[in-house]
């Protein structure tokens, strides 16, 4: 990274790494729900407000309306994935977004089954986030980026085509191969990929463990996210005659690109009009405090945002899903295949 300024950098050549397979991690395959093996949870009170989202969401695809998930890191974390993945084949999903770390989860499930690095073991030997397959993920946005692709895309493409994965190879250290990924059918962004769904990933700098790494390029990683959000954008411009928004745990980068979006898709003359939101969280929603700048509820953008603002906005309907999205997104997805056997949206693998 070149560099002219007056102030001293640090060397991230000196960088030791170890590979990504001795690693500690807290999830692995036997952790993801199986969609086809679900338990059916006890009636609960926020089956009102799933039962509303799920019928909003058939009405949408049924219409030909776009439906858009943003998620954070922890529903792949959390074994979501699977699930995910079997909305996207029954074309309940149009686009998956998500950041940094929801990608960095998917591809490391894809490329060894495992995930969720243990943080507190690692973090004072200054072991944390320096395994070296993450070069593997760097090579990917480098690729993609010469290509002219966005992130998702180039992360679908270097899980799901060897031949993506041989061209990448020039920007990997040597000595290091990524020829193969044990666990590409565990993965939404090769589910996306395979599906023509885009996956956008929304990034920072210095956010990611993948920026600590020799191999990052912060030019090549702010370029191939920047074509996601405009395709992020173009997506939400087309819910003009409306559309569903899912904001999945993202409680700063989801409903901050949305409000960018929204606002910039209004600017020309395509704004999401009658659209209707959804957000997921466990933190309890205080309606009253999203216009009082001295409640802590207003300081809650996922809150604020996406349930508030945007669908006010644009005369649409603003809802907050309470609870652990262990249980709710269970919930949403077995009400979502009910209606989707017999719907037009998509095919059905059963």
């Amino acid at each position: 990274m070149h560099y002219n300024g007056r102030y001293k950098l640090f060397d991230p050549e000196r960088i030791g790494t170890y590979p990504l397979a001795g690693r500690r991690n807290k999830v692995a395959l036997s952790d993801l729900l199986d969609p086809a093996s679900l338990p059916t949870p006890p009636p609960a009170e926020v089956d009102g407000v799933i039962d509303a989202l799920a019928r909003a969401i058939v009405e949408a695809r049924r219409a030909d309306r776009p439906v858009v998930l943003f998620t954070g890191a922890h529903a792949i974390k959390n074994g979501l994935g699977p699930l995910l993945i079997d909305l996207i084949r029954r074309g309940a999903i149009t686009l998956v977004a998500g950041n940094g770390a929801t990608a960095i989860h998917d591809f490391e499930l894809a490329m060894i089954g495992q995930t969720s690095e243990d943080v507190p073991h690692a973090l004072q030997k200054g072991r944390f986030g320096m395994a070296r397959e993450f070069a593997c993920f760097n090579a990917a946005i480098l690729e993609a980026d010469r290509d002219g692709l966005g992130l998702g895309e180039g992360l679908g493409r270097m899980i799901c085509e060897s031949t993506f994965r041989h061209a990448a190879a020039v920007h990997l250290p040597e000595g290091l191969g990524c020829t193969e990924f044990h666990c590409p059918e565990v993965s939404v962004l090769a589910a996306c990929y395979r599906a023509g769904v885009p996956f956008t990933v929304h990034v920072g700098v210095g956010t990611d463990v993948v920026d600590q790494h020799p191999s990052f390029n912060g030019g090549a990683k702010g370029a191939t996210s920047g074509r996601d959000f405009l395709i992020f954008v173009e997506h939400i411009a087309h819910m003009q005659q409306g559309g569903v928004v899912l904001n999945l745990g993202s409680a700063v980068t989801g409903p901050e690109v949305l409000l960018k979006a929204v606002s910039m898709a209004a600017n020309v003359g395509r704004g999401p009009r009658g659209i209707i939101t959804a957000d997921f969280d466990l933190r309890p929603h205080d309606p009253a405090q999203m216009n009082d700048e001295g409640a802590p509820g207003y300081y809650y953008r996922d809150q604020k945002s996406i349930v508030t603002r945007i669908p006010a906005a644009f005369g649409g309907r603003g809802l907050y899903v309470h609870g652990n999205q262990k249980d709710t997104v269970v919930r949403l997805y077995q009400r979502l295949v009910a209606t989707l056997r017999r719907s037009p949206c998509g095919s059905d693998p059963d």
